[in-house]
């Protein structure tokens, strides 16, 4: 058994001189160590040992044991210090190259033309109000004089959560919950995303921004409405604008109509953001119909309003002569940076 352990020292010995890579050191951790290794067959065989002599040649074989564990685990470790120091030195940085630029983070364009509409319409006596991205059907539908079949209700056109909570489709979600909380006069505006099960092209997305604009007091003539949203497109356009009106239908203004523009980018004369009509459609709008007034709680006979929603997006295509809707959100910072 001596001479067994002796030739397994000196075998060792001769192996732990040769290691040079982490591996090898790894390899003979298990060659030695592991369940099948010599230093394990030694202990099985201290059964063959007489009783005088076993406790002393399991001393032995433990402190041989613990030794080689302990000089790999040395060497080893040096090892890997040794490599880490050599690798670092020769990653030093050169302190006089020019350092990376750092962009600094940019205001996306779509907010940026939301602030712009807001401060104009602030200035024209409009007051702020949020509402939530998560809408009751109450809100967004029933209050606004929607009738049960419409096809706006329908999962083709709105992103249902459940039955009755849905992912808003406009912002005109705020006019009963204005009227709710306010008395006449009210002179108030909402932004923010809008949801539509739409497909996307150049023209349309699922997700878009929008600004709602609400008016009522009493007297509230349709030349009022004009005269307002004339007045609107010049402030932000920062130049005369022609606009004209078409009739139209929407559940909760009566009488309704759309609004375009003279498109800017062709001057009329037809362009593929006009789809070569010369205008724009920038807008609905129209009256506030009697029966979203009295679902409201306000008197038809006494007050009267006006309401418009507008896409965020359109109004900044018909600015910057952008054709594609999708370059919002497609986030490519060559499109990004020229608005900064």
């Amino acid at each position: 058994m001596r001479e067994r352990i002796q030739q397994l020292k000196e075998s060792y010995k001769s192996e732990l001189d040769q290691a040079k890579r982490a591996q090898d050191y790894e390899d003979l951790k298990v060659k030695y160590l592991g369940r099948k290794g010599p230093i394990q067959a030694l202990m099985q065989c201290l059964r063959d040992v007489s009783a005088d002599e076993r406790p002393e040649m399991g001393k032995i074989i433990n402190e041989l044991k613990q030794t080689i564990s302990q000089e790999i685990e040395t060497r080893l470790n040096a090892l890997i210090a040794q490599e880490r120091n050599e690798k670092i030195s020769s990653e030093t940085i050169d302190i006089s190259l020019p350092g990376r630029r750092q962009n600094p983070g940019r205001i996306h364009p779509l907010s940026l033309m939301m602030d712009e509409i807001l401060t104009v319409l602030t200035e024209m006596g409009f007051s702020v109000q949020l509402t939530p991205e998560i809408e009751s059907e109450y809100y967004n539908y029933g209050g606004l004089n929607y009738p049960p079949d419409h096809p706006a209700r329908d999962m083709q056109d709105t992103f249902y959560l459940t039955p009755d909570l849905l992912l808003r489709s406009h912002n005109t979600n705020m006019q009963q919950r204005a009227m709710e909380h306010h008395k006449p006069p009210i002179r108030i505006c909402s932004h923010g995303k809008c949801y539509r099960n739409e497909t996307i092209t150049s023209r349309s997305h699922v997700l878009f921004h929008q600004v709602d604009v609400l008016y009522i007091d009493k007297n509230v003539t349709f030349a009022d409405l004009l005269a307002t949203k004339k007045t609107f497109y010049e402030k932000l356009l920062g130049r005369e604008v022609e606009i004209r009106v078409r009739p139209s239908y929407f559940p909760f203004v009566e009488p309704g109509m759309e609004v375009d523009i003279r498109c800017t980018s062709c001057e009329g004369k037809g362009c593929r953001l006009c789809k070569e009509t010369g205008w724009l459609e920038v807008c609905g709008a129209g009256m506030v119909h009697p029966e979203v007034l009295k679902e409201g709680g306000i008197d038809p006979e006494e007050y009267s309003g006006f309401a418009w929603g507008g896409g965020v997006e359109r109004l900044f295509m018909l600015r910057h002569g952008v054709t594609d809707i999708r370059l919002f959100t497609d986030n490519d910072m060559r499109f990004l940076s020229q608005f900064a």
